[in-house]
């Protein structure tokens, strides 16, 4: 099969050849690369120039002013004409064999519409840490393939597809559009839900992509310390999905019973944590935008939860962690 990556790049100079490098030495598949340079300031054209002259597969462009992420994606995903794509953010990379994985399963299942796996996040203190979108609930499975349903239930509120590891079949991409301008913050989990409201979902059990997280990375900087802001983004995805995406599953009521309450529990639990830091002001915003997300809430255990620990104090809530933690060393 053919696959062509996107790679779209704005201030990433240094990690550019790097990232392209992990596409052109994929094998198994074809592989073109579009690097889209959004007016960078330092050598991005540079390096993006030289990886096109070096390799015929590497197509570059620059734009002379700056568009961002979103209309830069959508580009890509216009000069897209393989049988397959991937946006590859020029910070990211993925590892061997990442492409022929995907594309087997894809013939393999031809109702899939996108596969994803698990990942790596890369710090920039060297750290790693693994993420394993599925869990427990792939078990020792290579792969396997969800319906939309399936993958909506697992989804819940969160976005839980690693970009770098999303390969998306281009027929269906095309028939459903680009990224929404108006979710700047959470387009690709929207675009994942409209994704598996028209076709099933494949899923890898394997390291498919890596996430570097650094100060400069966009999505880190966003989320850090906005545990609201990334909630009500994520809600006005799945507000969109619901509403303009189409398909079976867009317009089935338990669908939309699960993404909200799912968001909603994710929520009480962040509400909990600023409880944990003594952000009490937090608490109260984010617990009443969980009621409003689903009413339903209340009635749930992590809110009760949460409400017994705002009724002890936050004083007498660690003094009871501290006394619970200590007995649980002496046993």
């Amino acid at each position: 099969m053919s696959v062509d990556v996107i790679v779209p790049c704005y201030r990433y100079a240094h990690f550019l050849q790097g990232c392209v490098e992990t596409i052109l030495e994929q094998r198994g598949v074809d592989v073109r690369v579009l690097i889209i340079d959004d007016a960078s300031p330092d050598n991005t054209e540079e390096i993006g120039m030289g990886l096109a002259d070096s390799d015929s597969r590497v197509t570059f462009r620059r734009h002379q002013t700056n568009r961002g992420h979103i209309p830069t994606f959508n580009e890509g995903i216009e000069w897209v004409s393989a049988e397959c794509l991937l946006l590859l953010s020029a910070d990211d990379y993925i590892l061997p064999q990442a492409l022929s994985r995907a594309c087997r399963l894809m013939a393999d299942a031809p109702e899939v519409g996108f596969v994803f796996g698990n990942a790596i996040t890369r710090h920039s203190d060297g750290t790693e840490e693994q993420v394993r979108p599925l869990g427990r609930k792939a078990g020792t499975a290579k792969s396997l393939v969800m319906t939309g349903a399936e993958f909506v239930k697992v989804s819940g509120g969160s976005n839980i597809v690693p970009t770098p590891t999303a390969v998306v079949r281009t027929k269906l991409q095309k028939r459903l559009g680009g990224y929404r301008l108006e979710l700047p913050h959470s387009g690709d989990m929207e675009m994942w839900l409209r994704l598996a409201s028209h076709a099933q979902v494949g899923f890898i059990n394997e390291d498919q992509g890596v996430y570097r997280r650094h100060d400069a990375n966009m999505s880190l900087a966003y989320s850090a310390g906005h545990m609201l802001a990334d909630l009500k983004e994520r809600h006005k995805a799945i507000m969109a999905f619901l509403t303009e995406a189409g398909g079976t599953l867009a317009a089935d009521p338990a669908v939309r019973s699960t993404l909200s309450e799912g968001l909603a529990r994710q929520a009480i639990g962040r509400a909990s944590a600023a409880f944990n830091a003594g952000d009490l002001d937090a608490v109260d915003a984010i617990s009443a935008f969980a009621q409003d997300v689903c009413p339903g809430i209340r009635k749930s255990w992590p809110w009760a939860k949460l409400a017994s620990k705002r009724l002890i104090g936050q004083a007498g809530w660690q003094a009871m962690s501290s006394a619970k933690s200590s007995f649980s060393r002496r046993f």
